[in-house]
């Protein structure tokens, strides 16, 4: 059930944002500590299931806790063909880097 309730929350996401998406890749319980204001939540091991939904060339930037688990999803992405994935790192790196805040 909370992968289809993803699936239809990406393509609603996806509608209304441009060209950019913004996953943080880690736990529930992790994202319910704080996340990005504009993120959305996949952990990384399900990050494919965007696939019916964002774009092979959308530009896409993957955060967790250290940026260990974003590398991974990254990885599996550009593997999958996507051409604009780039590892963000933490969520505090990720937060400077595209200047948003973090909402607890």
């Amino acid at each position: 059930m909370r992968v289809l309730l993803q699936v239809i929350f990406i393509s609603f996401f996806s509608i209304f944002c441009y060209s950019l998406t913004i996953i943080d890749v880690r736990t529930l319980d992790e994202w319910n500590s704080g996340h990005l204001v504009s993120a959305i939540n996949i952990e990384w091991q399900d990050i494919t299931i965007i696939e019916s939904n964002i774009p092979k060339n959308e530009e896409i930037y993957l955060y967790c806790r250290s940026g260990n688990r974003s590398g991974k999803a990254t990885k599996i992405l550009l593997d999958a063909g996507y051409t604009n994935v780039i590892n963000a790192g933490s969520i505090e790196e990720a937060s400077a880097l595209l200047d948003i805040n973090i909402s607890n």
